[in-house]
């Protein structure tokens, strides 16, 4: 709250004195001690006592009354007092409300006193103009009851307050009547407080409506359209605000809703809205508007980049100029003035910092500025690298200029960390570059190294979300100069976005409209930037500070269209600029792209450090790969590619019984093989923990003798985990691809940082590099192994162990239908022969030891899966037996000189 909202108060009135009553005890108690003294003394000269009391009762009385009417006169002094200090306060607040007034709509003195007023944008100032100064109500509230006439008298005065502006809207329409020479005048200097409150474009004066020549608003295309003339002619059709002068006695035309009366030099009587009041006005003549006029020309030119009455040309402004100076960049940025304004990025750099808001014109300045650089320079010249934080379309038109060498946006970690790298490689570039040379600096070099510029949009928003980048920045800032290497710099705010390091070699500093008066000071050491208009029409005035400026030049940036883009692109044919930035690995590679004849390449490699992208083949001397990554990542693809590659390459099936029989096999593969097992967590999980841990334990050995044996072992997992965590530790070779959590990545052995959930298939990490595995056509779908034909005796004795139920006596029956003798363990002529079967539970067995050593001994014995628990007290054997699917209705066969157990399917 303001102290013009905060109300006065009046002072409480006082309370009148209270009248003393009669002092009856002081005249009765005189009376009372005479009449004692008379009864004691008997003397009647004590009766004279008693006439004291009267006496003194009305002196008492007489003093208190004299009393009260010295209070009176105290009280009514102070009131006096206090409504002389409310009268100031109320003459200070009208001052201050009069200025207030004054200043939110200035008259043509009040813009002339303070240029700085001039176009500037102050809320409801456009919409009225100060026809004269008046009397108007006052905000000034005084509370409080007017008992009295001078309270009264103050408050009527506090409600009006004198020499304010009166107003009227700009649309309204204003007839100036009077005698015809002041009248003239009066109108004149209203015509030209509306052009010094509104810019060119958000005012421009009609066809034949011009107050006075020379005017910048009679140029303007666009804005509200302000017709002033004689008010016996017609108005014009799509006149917005009019301001006509008529003769006395003529009515005012049909479009204007005041009419201001001319009474004497500065005296006039507006009627507006019902109601009459006396203003004291403004009156200019010819010469002095003219001079107003060329004022608002200058400024015109200077601030809105007017030439001739038109905007500015960026098409003639490179006609105007070429290339000078063998080690400058040197272009047109704007107009300022009538002239044309040019910077020198290496004299007046080497580096620039831009700072501006949302719609005041920064992208494009830097895209004009671009422009600029490749019209009059060749890509052998100077090259750009354009970054766009935020996503935006800032720089896409720009890519067909040959000295683009990329555009980047929306970067990620990943995609951070590649700019990092691939900055931090073209430095080193340069380096060996110079020293192969023997140069000092890029201008030694000749024709060596062209000029490399790093222009960032929103650079604010790209170090916020990827600080590293500071320190990358910061060291091009300090050896860019010798390098050739130029960073052009821009953001919404230079609060906490630039750091010393930056600031410290970056002379050229550019500011736009900001809304934070520290941001215009931080850049431009003033603060003009914040007092830039915000209206469409002043988009694109820019400040620019050189080394050698005393104070920031203000430029009117002209657009860039696509002809002079297409004109800049067609100056320079040939070969591009070299690219320290690779494009990003493909999504899709197809294998044909990369394969070589003799080696096996598993995809693309980035090596941003070294500005290239090679094949990544699975080396001579590795053991093998493991391929980690959720499900859809490209594990099976990845696998795919090594394996369409090899001369030799054995696949570990995914049905369990023959993943196990194929690695309990690998010991026996020639070597050249190439052993591929793809999912093979998800494998070895559906194993019971025994043979799990057996078929983990081959594999461990085959990794390790892999090197020396000639062959190799590619593996892919979801997890690292579990049984398989060992076999995983042995692989040096790792392609880490998509993982679905941090913690899968990391156990995986990737940099918990470069951690994407989003990677595209086939994308992964070797070794901390990015890596885009090839695509080769899909293979048949492998063929599950065939069901075995169920197993039936023949002419050797047989043991079945199996438990008692149906499934026993079923496979039992299927035998005795084939002709074979079938009997029970425990009947009384069992007997261990030829073509007899005898079968029991594995506790019927081993109640029978000497026919079951028999069996063991001279036939075949088999064990039912379902009795796995039994099987080593059965056979007499620790040997892990083959694996096999509970429920599958297998069996062990064990057969005398066998050098290995069976695996049989039973019937049934």
């Amino acid at each position: 709250m303001t102290s013009l909202d905060e109300p006065l108060r009046l002072p409480a009135r006082p309370a009148p004195p209270a009248r003393g009553p009669l002092p009856l005890l002081t005249a009765v108690v005189p009376v009372a001690g005479a009449l004692v003294l008379w009864l004691v003394t008997g003397s009647t000269f004590a009766l004279w006592f008693a006439a004291l009391g009267p006496l003194l009762a009305v002196a008492s009385f007489l003093d208190g009354r004299r009393g009260a009417r010295r209070a009176r006169r105290r009280t009514d002094a102070e009131g006096r007092r206090e409504l002389e200090r409310l009268r100031a306060a109320v003459a200070a607040r009208h001052a201050a409300e009069r200025e207030q007034r004054r200043a939110r709509h200035p008259d043509v003195a009040g813009y002339l006193a303070d240029e700085s007023e001039i176009w500037r944008v102050v809320p409801g100032r456009a919409d009225a103009l100060t026809v004269g100064l008046g009397a108007a109500p006052s905000a000034v509230r005084i509370e409080g009851e007017a008992g009295d006439e001078p309270s009264r008298r103050l408050c009527a005065e506090a409600g009006a307050v004198s020499d304010v502006p009166v107003l009227v809207p700009l649309t309204a329409g204003i007839a100036v009547t009077g005698p015809p020479l002041p009248a003239a005048a009066v109108a004149r200097a209203l015509a030209l407080q509306a052009c010094l409150a509104l810019p060119p474009g958000a005012l421009r004066i009609g066809e034949e409506g011009a107050p006075v020549e020379g005017l910048p608003h009679a140029a303007a295309t666009e804005g509200l359209v302000l017709h002033c003339g004689e008010g016996g002619r017609p108005l014009p059709a799509d006149a917005d605000a009019v301001i006509v002068r008529v003769e006395p006695g003529t009515p005012p035309p049909p479009g204007c809703a005041a009419v201001l009366t001319v009474e004497g030099d500065l005296t006039a009587r507006l009627d507006h809205a019902g109601a009459s009041r006396a203003v004291r006005t403004e009156a200019l003549s010819a010469e002095q508007a003219a001079a107003i006029a060329r004022r608002l020309a200058a400024r015109a030119a200077a601030s809105l980049g007017q030439r001739g009455g038109r905007a500015a040309d960026l098409g003639e402004l490179l006609d105007a100029g070429d290339a000078t100076g063998a080690g400058g960049l040197r272009a047109p940025l704007g107009v300022s003035g009538e002239a044309a304004f040019e910077i020198d990025l290496v004299g007046d750099g080497p580096h620039a910092v831009v700072v501006g808001v949302t719609g005041s014109g920064k992208s494009e300045l830097l895209t004009t500025w671009i422009v600029g650089l490749c019209h009059r320079y060749g890509p052998e010249r100077v090259a750009f690298l354009l970054v766009d934080f935020k996503g935006g379309r800032t720089f896409d038109r720009l890519e067909r200029l040959p000295h683009v060498t990329g555009v980047l946006t929306d970067l990620d970690e990943a995609e951070a960390l590649r700019a990092v790298e691939s900055l931090r490689s073209e430095v080193r570039r340069r380096e060996r570059v110079l020293a192969d040379v023997g140069a000092r600096d890029v201008d030694e070099a000749g024709d060596a190294l062209p000029r490399l510029v790093v222009v960032v949009d929103e650079y604010a928003a790209l170090t916020s979300a990827h600080p590293r980048l500071h320190e990358l920045f910061g060291d091009i800032a300090a050896r860019g100069r010798a390098l050739g290497m130029h960073l052009v710099l821009a953001s919404q705010r230079a609060a906490g976005a630039f750091r010393d390091a930056v600031l410290a070699n970056a002379p050229l500093r550019i500011g736009l409209r900001v809304t934070d008066a520290s941001d215009s000071r931080a850049v431009l050491g003033t603060d003009a930037a914040a007092q830039l208009s915000g209206r469409p029409e002043a988009r694109g005035v820019a400040l620019v500070r050189r080394t050698a400026d005393a104070a920031p030049r203000a430029v009117r940036v002209p657009r860039c269209t696509a002809d002079v883009i297409a004109r800049a692109a067609a100056r320079h044919p040939g070969e591009r600029a070299h690219r320290p930035w690779l494009p990003p690995l493909p999504e899709r590679l197809p294998l044909a792209a990369v394969a070589r004849a003799g080696a096996i390449v598993v995809g693309l490699i980035d090596e941003p450090e070294h500005q290239r992208q090679r094949p990544w083949e699975l080396a001579d001397e590795a053991s093998g790969l493991l391929v980690a990554g959720r499900s859809a990542s490209g594990k099976t693809e990845a696998l795919r590619t090594i394996a369409r590659q090899a001369s030799s390459a054995l696949w570990i099936p995914a049905d369990v019984e023959a993943a196990w029989d194929a690695i309990v096999g690998l010991e026996h593969v020639p070597p050249g093989t190439v052993v591929v097992f793809d999912d093979a967590d998800a494998v070895l999980a559906r194993m019971d923990a025994e043979h799990a841990a057996h078929a983990a334990e081959h594999l461990m050995r085959c990794v390790r003798e892999a090197r020396g044996r000639g062959i190799r072992i590619v593996l892919s997992c979801v997890r690292t985990g579990g049984a398989l965590a060992r076999v995983c530790d042995l692989f040096s070779e790792r392609l880490i691809l998509a993982q679905a959590t941090r913690a899968d990545h990391v156990a995986a052995g990737g940099a918990g940082d470069a951690h994407d959930a989003h990677l595209p298939p086939g994308r992964g990490f070797v070794r901390g590099r990015l890596v885009q595995v090839a695509e080769t056509a899909p293979a048949e779908d492998p063929v599950p192994p065939a069901e075995p034909a169920p197993w039936r005796p023949g002419r050797r004795p047989v043991a079945l162990v199996a438990p008692r139920g149906p499934a026993t006596e079923r496979v039992v029956d299927d035998w005795r239908a084939a002709g074979v003798v079938a009997r029970r363990v425990d009947a009384p002529d069992a007997d261990v022969a030829d073509g007899v079967v005898l079968y029991g539970s594995p506790e019927e067995w081993l109640g029978q030891w000497r026919l079951l050593s028999r069996a063991r001994a001279e036939g075949d014995l088999v064990v039912d899966a379902a009795c796995a628990a039994e099987h080593r007290a059965i056979t007499g054997s620790r040997d892990l037996p083959p694996l096999v699917v509970a429920g599958a209705r297998r069996a062990w066969l064990h057969r005398t000189g066998a050098t290995r157990v069976r695996r049989i399917r039973l019937p049934g």
